[in-house]
């Protein structure tokens, strides 16, 4: 009579306080790639936690994040930036020593600041950002192959166990992504001009043609060009997150934000004065990092970047 090999995952039990997009594909992750034994989840909303269960991504759900954090070698905090303090204050008594907490935010900095306060003494903290999604949300939204071939970027404190960052790097490593490890102030500062800055330009140019529909009659959205389409994509991202990835990347995104304003104002002035070499040299520059996000397979937000010859 054979026997199956022995179940030796990473993780015993892997708690998410979160379920929406990236909770749920972290879950079905796991699963398919024998991450963690017990798959534990929680969610505020009733219905939300009910459709974890429906759907099959994690094992259980609890009513409360305390209740979900306890016992769980690993726990991931998947809400908006803005939630973390009131979780990380209400997990901590929880927690076993040894436990892992990580996060999914864009914002870094912030996370450091709201969880350290709450941890108690054995427990670690290595923040994360897996830099995958898409404008779509809630627990059906989830897929496995939502973090293939995407970076996932590490901020851990100084103070971190090394042992501990290797050991959620071999995780994030299992689901498909690349890691880099740096700072977190190194990382909002990047990610304020890559991510925050150009949602940001999402939203007001949506708001802008809102405002302009009536005017328009309608056009704007009846002949909206690819551009535009992209800009709607963009802005149809999560409210409540955006709003707290602003909130809590305020220097970064303004720093970036002013940046941004001047070099408008340069380009502005090239064309009132009708300086065509200076608008030319431009888009041949921002056409050529154009062609160097291509080259690096990262021009599209389909999982594995839309490559079809993937196989998971």
């Amino acid at each position: 009579m054979s026997t199956l090999p022995a179940f030796n995952p990473p993780f015993e039990r892997m708690a998410l306080i979160g379920l929406g997009l990236i909770g749920s594909s972290l879950a079905w992750a796991a699963r398919r790639y024998g991450l963690a034994r017990t798959i534990v989840g929680h969610a505020r909303s009733e219905a939300t936690r009910a459709r974890a269960v429906e759907l099959g991504f994690v094992d259980a759900v609890m009513p409360t994040a305390h209740a979900v954090a306890a016992n769980a070698d690993l726990v991931v905090l998947c809400v908006p930036v803005g939630a973390n303090a009131a979780i990380a204050a209400e997990i901590g008594p929880a927690l076993a020593p040894g436990a892992i907490v990580t996060d999914v935010g864009s914002v870094k900095g912030a996370v450091l600041r709201d969880l350290l306060p709450h941890m108690p003494p054995g427990v670690h903290i290595v923040p994360s950002h897996p830099i995958a999604g898409t404008e779509h949300s809630g627990p059906d939204a989830g897929f496995a192959e939502l973090f293939v071939n995407r970076w996932c970027v590490l901020t851990p404190p100084e103070s971190a166990d090394p042992a501990a960052v290797e050991r959620l790097t071999s995780f994030w490593r299992a689901c498909g992504m690349s890691v880099e490890l740096m700072t977190a102030e190194h990382h909002d500062l990047v990610l304020a001009i890559t991510s925050h800055v150009p949602h940001l330009i999402a939203y007001n140019i949506v708001g802008t043609a809102a405002d302009l529909e009536a005017v328009t009659r309608s056009e704007v959205v009846k002949y909206a060009a690819g551009g535009f389409r992209d800009f709607t994509r963009i802005a149809a991202s999560d409210p409540v997150m955006w709003r707290d990835v602003f909130l809590n990347n305020r220097d970064a995104v303004l720093e970036m934000l002013g940046r941004f304003v001047e070099d408008l104002t340069a380009l502005q002035r090239s064309i009132r004065w009708g300086d065509g070499a200076a608008l030319e040299a431009l888009f041949v520059r921002t056409r050529a990092i154009r062609r160097g996000i291509i080259e690096a397979g990262q021009e599209t937000d389909a999982a594995d970047f839309g490559r079809r010859d993937h196989e998971t």
